[in-house]
């Protein structure tokens, strides 16, 4: 199925970014809110201990399995939210790299954010999503 999500870029806007500055989903869509997907297995423990892609793919994952159990995917995403618990910008840096090569072509509009400490012991990254999908 087609994505009903329209992503917006501006030549307006400086082409560094590597995302939409914006999104539509049409006033008919479902909109699907998706809690953090933090890197936890299938036993709530968390993965890749110390290793910020690691952590970011299985958020990727995670992510992945929540929107298909709402019927959605990557595709449908409008904006996400990458937590990094770290001060260091490589590491932010290294957690988007993960993501934006998971997103492919759909570069969803997007904030990555380094955060003083995430809720799992050991956890390093943590994505939130908003997707729109038709009815």
């Amino acid at each position: 199925m087609t994505s009903v999500v329209q992503l917006i870029r501006s030549d307006s806007l400086s082409t560094v970014a590597e995302y939409a500055y914006a999104a539509t989903a049409p006033a008919s869509a479902r909109l699907v809110f998706l809690a953090g997907a933090c890197p936890l297995d299938e036993h709530g423990t968390t993965v890749a201990v110390g290793d910020v892609r690691g952590q970011a793919a299985r958020c990727v994952e995670n992510l992945r399995t929540a929107l298909a159990d709402a019927g959605a995917a990557l595709d449908d995403l409008v904006q996400t939210r990458v937590l990094v618990a770290s001060s260091h910008q490589a590491d932010l840096v290294a957690a988007w790299e993960v993501v934006r090569t998971a997103m492919g072509d759909h570069d969803v509009p997007s904030t990555l954010l380094g955060v003083t400490v995430l809720g799992y012991d050991d956890q390093l990254v943590e994505i939130e999503g908003i997707a729109a999908v038709a009815e």
